[in-house]
């Protein structure tokens, strides 16, 4: 018999909209402005559409795509799917036509659900070339200029196939069984060909009322929450979706990354989820201003990061007077950092990627709390994080509740409970490599602490192992780089070689810089072979390298031709660096440094 509030996910969702009615939910800009659709208006859509898939033949255990921005209709076409019985099975906006193909035909998927034109033109291709699909709804509307192997339907007419009142639909989403499949996440491919993972509702509901636990400390109540990872990915859509649906709390859209600093000040959330890289790009964005305004502000700044550094280490280290000028730093340098993230933050999650403890500490230093997870997609995705109450910034925390974590003979971090996956999709062999009696193989390297808190040490198939038989964990070596101004991102190089090597790039504000100091111009493909660039770099490298051991130390490096993004599929959506696809690129140049 389960434990867990809920039988299943479109089941608590249509609790909570029966609970809290005519309350603001989900929030989306329009004409400049956000608003609101309330929590009655969004079951009463939810409802609607998932009547109109039912029109539409879909049935328990079909798999529909769902390709969309973060917005309001992701949510309502998810919890639909779900209503329905039917499988979600979301891909990412940035997907190719062939990445959409094998996830439809992977999947064997009877639709798909597409927000806009854009987004559209890669799909239909897609669609029409897949045997299985039979339909696709578009949110935004659409005319095809051929014709294709599937119906297009446009989303209101779907919603009106569906325009009866939801009790009925209610009773459906509450005879779904927690042990069906809610979803298939395929995995954003670090390392290749992405596998498509089975979640069951319970296995999100885990996280769910593990998230709960973990944050009831900082008092959870008319909480704020401001999406903007992509709800393709596992992290965004349990923690940014269905934990902000379990506790009742409002949800902001953000428009995209570039408007990001923009949409905190509007909707002043209390809960973020995100990747390392923002806090990153944020630290190297308030240092800028910081440096740029100089003078008494600067000292004043660095007074406040230097006390709070301090006290975080240790809370009792501060003495009389420093106590008195940190209150006053509070006033005059964090209270204005925390307006930059909208004023209201009770907490900012980091997961997805290994936070660097200096950026963690540093955040902390200017009063905002940062709370590193860790899990991944076979996990629902989150198996520990860190407890308000004690944050040790080098670690990922303590299990969630019911989590159960052991360390294996070679420093493999095992897990078991209900957050394990069900397996990847069609995949036998790769789910009998992956779980294990039970146990799921996570493939990082850790250890636990005195107090129970894991410690990440590195993917295991990451492990640079070099030619003297030394392990060297390379992402550590890379955000020791990327702390430097000089340096934006960086993939270290030397698996089975005598030392590291490097390719890196430089920060685009500090690129620019030094260009106008030198005199040049230049994309960074033209500059990336220029001896002066490549001689302030490695200054910046000399410093870098005092402050790593003998085996870690990058010996030589490359300037890359662009920046790792996702659009040249250098970084996978989630912003983690995809390495076969760099050494695909670079790695004749990488070998031409050992000499």
């Amino acid at each position: 018999m389960s434990t867990y509030a809920w039988p299943n996910l479109a089941a608590m969702f249509y609790a909570q909209a029966a609970e809290l009615g005519d309350r603001p939910f989900l929030w989306e800009k329009s004409g400049g402005a956000y608003w609101p659709l309330s929590w009655g208006d969004t079951a009463t859509r939810v409802s609607r559409l998932a009547r109109g898939l039912q029109a539409l033949g879909v049935k328990p255990g079909d798999r529909v795509v769902l390709v969309s921005e973060n917005r309001a209709n992701w949510l309502i076409s998810d919890i639909a799917i779900m209503t329905t019985g039917a499988i979600t099975t979301p891909a990412y906006i940035t997907n190719t036509e062939a990445d959409h193909l094998h996830i439809l035909e992977d999947s064997d998927a009877v639709g798909v659900i597409v927000s806009t034109k854009r987004l559209a033109e890669r799909l239909l291709p897609a669609a029409h070339r897949a045997d299985v699909c039979k339909f696709v709804i578009s949110m935004e509307p659409i005319e095809l200029a051929q014709s294709f192997s599937f119906d297009l339907h446009q989303w209101d007419d779907v919603l009106a196939m569906g325009q009866v009142g939801h009790d009925n639909m209610v009773a459906m989403a509450n005879s779904r069984n927690i042990d069906d499949t809610a979803c298939i996440i395929y995995t954003s491919g670090t390392g290749g060909k992405p596998k498509g993972v089975m979640l069951s509702h319970k296995a999100i509901l885990h996280n769910v009322e593990g998230a709960t636990d973990a944050l009831r400390e900082i008092g959870l109540d008319a909480e704020v929450f401001l999406s903007f990872l992509p709800l393709s990915h596992s992290y965004e859509h349990t923690g940014g979706q269905f934990f902000p649906i379990s506790i009742g709390a409002e949800i902001y859209y953000a428009e995209g990354v570039e408007h990001l600093v923009n949409n905190m000040a509007e909707a002043q959330p209390t809960i973020m989820t995100a990747v390392p890289r923002l806090y990153e790009s944020m630290r190297a964005r308030i240092e800028r201003g910081v440096e740029a305004a100089g003078g008494a502000k600067e000292k004043l700044f660095r007074k406040a990061v230097a006390l709070g550094t301090k006290r975080y280490l240790d809370p009792n280290s501060l003495g009389p007077i420093e106590r008195l000028q940190d209150a006053v730093l509070d006033k005059l340098v964090r209270a204005k950092v925390k307006a930059r993230f909208g004023g209201r933050l009770k907490a900012l999650v980091s997961g997805g990627a290994p936070l660097n403890p200096e950026v963690g500490i540093y955040f902390t230093a200017l009063g905002l709390r940062i709370l590193q997870g860790y899990g991944q997609t076979e996990s629902a995705p989150v198996i520990s994080v860190n407890r308000p109450v004690k944050v040790k910034m080098h670690t990922v925390g303590p299990p969630m509740k019911n989590t159960h974590v052991r360390i294996a003979n070679d420093g493999e971090i095992l897990v078991q409970g209900d957050l394990v996956m069900q397996g990847y999709w069609r995949d036998e062999d790769a789910t009998a490599q992956a779980i294990r009696d039970g146990w799921l193989h996570t493939g990082d390297v850790g250890h636990l602490d005195d107090d129970g808190y894991l410690v990440i040490t590195d993917r295991k198939k990451d492990i640079i192992v070099n030619s003297g038989g030394d392990n060297i964990a390379p992402q550590r070596v890379e955000g020791v780089i990327i702390l430097e101004p000089e340096f934006a991102q960086a993939m270290v190089y030397g698996d089975k070689r005598p030392h590291l090597v490097a390719l890196v790039v430089p920060d685009t504000d500090w690129l620019k810089d030094w260009a106008v100091a030198n005199g040049v111009s230049g994309s960074l493909s033209e500059l990336a072979g220029d001896a002066d660039l490549h001689k302030a770099l490695a200054a910046a490298m000399d410093r870098i390298n005092s402050k790593l051991n003998n085996i870690e130390k990058v010996r030589r490096f490359i300037v890359a031709d662009e920046p790792f993004t996702v659009d040249n599929e250098q970084m996978t959506p989630t912003l983690k660096v995809r390495r076969h696809v760099i050494r695909q690129i670079y790695g004749t140049q990488l070998e031409r440094l050992y000499g």
